[in-house]
């Protein structure tokens, strides 16, 4: 513990003059040279960027967060209140703390279910500390590195017209993109690897019989007419062989909050771009079932205060299949786009449920008792600030979590927090495939598997290769690979990394991060075994 002892001492004594005269409201007007210097610069809002803030804050460091998002939290307050847990014994640290908050906001030891405004005032209280300076609406434009470190990076306000140099000892990448990694010249990978890359399974390609089209289902615009053309939402593609790698990411959506209190309630209206065509798959999909029930169709999660957390299920929901390969790479303009695109298509979904005479009544009469929570997201009309992005890129360094980690079978002797959750992709295309001489649609990428039983999570999957960069920490974006990524990428094991990587920039100080003591961060989060 003495080691920590004087790395806080060194975090204080690091920081510029003018950086400790300055406070969230004055700090743009504090440059030197046009630069912020501070201990900590993380760059991303999610809830990995709040914990590992708080973390590093409470060590004595000054931070800064550089966050594009108008608000703090990611999922964790954009509306996944329905928490992926997998096994309580693996969420430990600064993770449990935040969900017995929850509780004590609820009355309760501890709440996994919860509303976005009340995640929201916990993480934020979180923040809430004069070593912490926030710049909201900022994204990376630039990056200054000397040797395998980085001296600074430039952020711009969207506009061009106001920009933010940060200099720090330690970087943190804590976005769901990978934005800063990748500009570091940090390796990665973005989509499936062939399940023989790391000898995985459930690797690459696959038809699953979970959220599945039923056999049959005729993928034409004029039925039975192959000239007339795919129906909205069918990539015209050939299925794979199993296991085959490619660059498909598991498809994106929103987690949706609604209310059922007519006086806390806004009702779903006729988007303007609003094309029913879009939809023609799922009045298929209706055609086909025989009893069609609301959990056929989504994963409808009450939350406290008569609220939900609406998510994907079945063969045509809220994922957009098929349309978030690009997001990964794509500039931030393109992917406003994107997300303006998945919106515009749960906008009309929830119309086309309220509205459409094909719906099945048990259906309709069931969401027309719903609308946006009016005191969700009040800004926005009840809409979230964030997309779910289940995947982006993924850092490759000197140890790549497999599904042998999540088999309990890796070899993690430098483990720095634990996941549980099973192997879980969504779906990533939506193809023609032809069974019995009759070609049909089917969704391919849905894998779950395993879960339950806690793993480590090595240090080494935190940090870049030692000659690619030797000042950054990687909590969301981590060195894993696809199917892996689909058990570790939960909010919870964000706020663990979160914390993890606030605490290794403190006691890295100036020197490489890859050598930090990881058992001292043991011994500060609690890992259990």
């Amino acid at each position: 513990m003495n080691t920590i002892r004087t790395m806080k001492r060194f975090c204080k004594l690091s920081v510029s003059f003018i950086a400790l005269l300055c406070t969230a409201g004055t700090l743009s007007s504090c440059t030197d040279a046009g630069t912020i210097r501070t201990d900590v610069c993380i760059y991303g809002g999610t809830s990995a960027a709040v914990t590992a803030a708080r973390a590093a804050a409470e060590r004595g460091c000054k931070v800064v967060i550089i966050c594009p998002d108008p608000v703090l939290g990611g999922m964790t307050t954009g509306g996944l209140g329905s928490t992926d847990i997998g096994n309580k014994q693996a969420i430990i640290g600064m993770a449990r703390q935040f969900y017995r908050d929850l509780g004590k906001h609820y009355g309760t030891d501890e709440q996994w279910t919860f509303e976005p405004s009340a995640a929201q005032a916990i993480l934020d209280s979180y923040v809430d500390n004069p070593n912490i300076t926030i710049f909201k609406g900022f994204y990376l434009n630039s990056l200054a590195k000397r040797g395998s470190g980085i001296v600074s990076i430039t952020c711009n306000d969207g506009k061009g017209e106001t920009f933010r140099t940060v200099s720090a000892d330690t970087f943190i990448d804590a976005t769901y993109e990978g934005d800063l990694l990748a500009m570091a010249g940090v390796s990665y990978h973005v989509g499936r690897e062939d399940a023989s890359v790391y000898g995985e399974e459930w690797n690459g390609s696959h038809i699953s019989e979970y959220h599945q089209f039923v056999d049959g289902i005729d993928p034409y615009v004029e039925k039975g007419n192959p000239q007339s053309g795919l129906l909205w939402g069918i990539q015209d593609g050939n299925l794979k062989e199993e296991g085959t790698g490619d660059n498909l990411v598991q498809a994106y959506n929103f987690r949706l909050c609604l209310s059922n209190d007519r006086d806390n309630q806004i009702p779903f209206t006729r988007p303007e771009d609003y094309d029913p065509s879009v939809y023609e798959l799922l009045v298929r999909v209706f055609e086909a079932d025989p009893d069609p029930q609301i959990n056929n169709y989504f994963i409808w999660s009450l939350m406290p205060g008569g609220k939900t957390d609406v998510n994907n299920r079945g063969p045509f929901s809220t994922d957009m299949i098929g349309m978030s390969h690009e997001y990964p790479e794509a500039s931030w303009e393109r992917r406003k786009e994107i997300i303006a695109a998945h919106k515009s298509y749960t906008l009309g979904l929830m119309w086309f449920y309220v509205s459409d005479p094909r719906v099945p009544e048990a259906l309709q009469n069931f969401v027309r008792q719903w609308g946006w929570a009016r005191d969700e997201y009040a800004a926005t009309g009840g809409w979230t600030h964030q997309i779910y992005v289940r995947e982006a890129r993924r850092m490759i360094s000197d140890y790549v979590a497999t599904q042998a980690d999540c088999d309990g079978k890796g070899a993690v002797e430098d483990g720095i927090g634990y996941a549980a959750y099973q192997m879980d992709s969504h779906n990533c295309e939506r193809i023609l495939v032809e069974k019995d001489g009759k070609v049909m649609v089917k969704n391919e990428g849905d894998v779950e598997k395993g879960g339950g039983k806690p793993y480590p999570i090595s240090y080494r999957s935190i940090v870049p290769r030692r000659q690619e960069c030797t000042n950054l920490l990687v909590p969301v974006c981590l060195s894993s690979s696809h199917i892996a990524f689909g058990s570790i990428r939960m909010e919870p094991v964000f706020l663990e990394l979160g914390q993890v990587c606030g605490i290794a920039a403190s006691l890295a100080g100036r020197k490489p991060v890859q050598d930090v003591d990881f058992r001292l961060i043991q011994e500060e989060v609690g890992m259990l075994f």
